[in-house]
């Protein structure tokens, strides 16, 4: 695996500060089923340069946790145009960095990377837990003819059976999901959005307890007030803080063994979006390592 130097990876850290690392950034700007607003392909790079302005300590956690982490980024790779191609390239990069008994956290990119992200999970542990924020449900079998759309990403994980599925944020299904949504209840837990004043964390802390979880995060999961950077921005979202509060209670009751955070579409000017994904990607590594 090629590193940038710390200047220029995550977070911006000092070159002469030397650590080992226990987590490896893997931008992969994958944009290929994308349906209505484009630019995703950007995301990984500008999350990165956003994360350049993310102070380093956290006044919550009152150290600064990427001493006690180590965190390198990959060089950038070009990425195939063929997408069957492209997400079997991203399991190989995620297996490397197992094999390594590493941490990735990816940046994406579109959605459709994380059936890509989870295939050396699925081989690894005999039983792996998404736990999945997203305006949209993602369980369609196919979208726009493509198997391996943005639109199905979930379902493609599901397609593993040691796969189930905890979701936060979803706002958006369609009908043709239904069928498959009700015959998998057993493997697949939506806290519905429209039901957000009502949610039961304790439920969630007793379902995730002891778990072996991998994070995929779709930045449309925000409210589109806070997010608009995104394809598909839906109003009626989660906010920052109580976003923050379901990551930690998962990072407090269970074992997080991967993440990707995707689908943000950087706008012009408007750099407090990549901001709050940077700062995102810190605190959910924060979370993993100091809770």
């Amino acid at each position: 695996m090629k590193y940038i130097s710390n200047k220029k990876g995550f977070l911006g850290i000092e070159n002469k500060f030397s650590f080992k690392e226990k987590v490896v950034i893997v931008p992969f700007g994958l944009e290929k089923t994308v349906s209505y607003g484009s630019g995703t392909k950007d995301g990984p790079k500008e999350i990165i340069k956003a994360s350049h302005q993310v102070e380093l300590y956290d006044e919550e956690l009152n150290c600064e946790p990427f001493k006690k982490i180590g965190i390198k980024t990959l060089k950038p790779f070009k990425i195939d145009k063929n997408i069957n191609k492209a997400l079997n390239k991203m399991a190989s990069i995620n297996k490397e960095i197992l094999d390594k008994n590493l941490f990735p956290m990816t940046f994406g990119g579109e959605h459709s990377i994380t059936p890509g992200c989870i295939i050396p999970f699925v081989r690894k542990f005999k039983k792996i837990c998404l736990l999945h924020f997203d305006a949209h449900a993602d369980l369609r079998d196919s979208y726009n003819g493509e198997k391996f759309s943005h639109a199905s990403a979930i379902r493609r994980c599901l397609d593993h059976k040691n796969v189930s599925v905890i979701s936060f944020g979803i706002r958006n299904i369609s009908e043709s999901e239904i069928p498959f949504l009700n015959k998998n209840k057993s493997r697949i837990n939506i806290f519905w959005a429209k039901d957000k004043s009502k949610w039961n964390l304790n439920k969630f802390k007793k379902l995730i307890k002891n778990r072996d979880v991998y994070l995929t995060f779709d930045v449309d999961g925000f409210d589109s007030g806070i997010m608009p950077a995104t394809g598909t921005p839906e109003p009626g979202g989660l906010l920052w803080n109580e976003t923050l509060k379901i990551i930690k209670i998962a990072a407090m009751n269970s074992n997080i063994v991967g993440a990707d955070i995707n689908e943000l579409a950087p706008i012009k000017g408007f750099n407090s979006y990549n901001f709050l994904v940077a700062k995102l990607a810190y605190k959910i590594l924060s979370y993993k390592y100091l809770t």
